[in-house]
């Protein structure tokens, strides 16, 4: 399993929220091109960033701080947040991002998602965020009425790889992912890699994971648990061999 840090970008800084909530966001950081370079001396792989600005308003707006994240990392990063038009998209590919996370776009927009895959392919992923089994979208501020297994088997028909799902009532709270909607995801896309995102904040909590890895779970993204000291990239490392 790849342990992927998260940066989540909010006015140019390093923040985490709790539950998804913008307004209780803890900053971490005011320069996140050396937290960027500092997971990967600490031994990440993969690096996962959102710009959370452009969750919420639905267009991209940290572009020229994620060029220098990517640089500065030196390795595959994903990114997402407000990737909802071609342009969007061309920019991240173009500022060398391994992966673009489509979020509420591949709910809303179908169309889009599907050019998007035929053009890009593997370098899209899909981002499904859910509370209670139902898809959130706008940064998590729009609960739907569609299941999170229903947008998983319908973005995989169009040929969709990669799906990170968040379980956004365990984001930020380090109590522990939640495995059954996490297997009810793998089981639902099992021609996708999933990455599991919410609550992951201990070895104990990866080596749970680990459990899915026979299914088709690929990656974890850790964010609160590592800014907090409450673990350590290494530790996650070794537990997710």
């Amino acid at each position: 399993m790849i342990i992927l840090p998260a940066i989540d970008l909010k006015g140019g800084k390093c923040v985490r929220l709790r539950q998804g909530r913008a307004d209780e966001a803890t900053v971490y950081g005011d320069d996140p091109a050396a937290q960027a370079k500092d997971w990967r001396d600490q031994g990440g792989r993969e690096l996962h960033v959102v710009d959370l600005d452009g969750a919420f308003d639905g267009a991209p707006r940290h572009a020229a701080v994620i060029a220098e994240i990517i640089k500065a990392f030196g390795g595959p990063v994903e990114v997402g947040g407000g990737i909802r038009t071609p342009d969007d998209l061309r920019a991240v590919i173009e500022a060398g991002a391994a992966r673009a996370v489509i979020g509420s776009a591949a709910l809303e927009d179908p169309e889009f998602l599907s050019a998007a895959v035929e053009l890009y392919g593997d370098k899209i992923a899909v981002g499904i965020d859910a509370r209670n089994g139902f898809v959130q979208t706008k940064g998590w501020v729009n609960t739907t009425d569609v299941m999170a297994t229903e947008l998983a088997r319908a973005v995989s028909r169009i040929g969709v790889k990669t799906i990170i799902y968040t379980d956004t009532a365990t984001d930020g709270m380090l109590g522990g992912p939640n495995l059954t909607q996490m297997a009810a995801i793998c089981d639902a896309a099992p021609a996708c890699q999933i990455t599991a995102s919410g609550g992951v904040s201990s070895p104990y909590d990866i080596e749970s994971l680990k459990g899915l890895e026979r299914r088709n779970l690929r990656a974890a993204i850790v964010g609160k648990a590592l800014y907090d000291g409450r673990t350590t990239l290494k530790e996650l490392n070794v537990a997710a061999l």
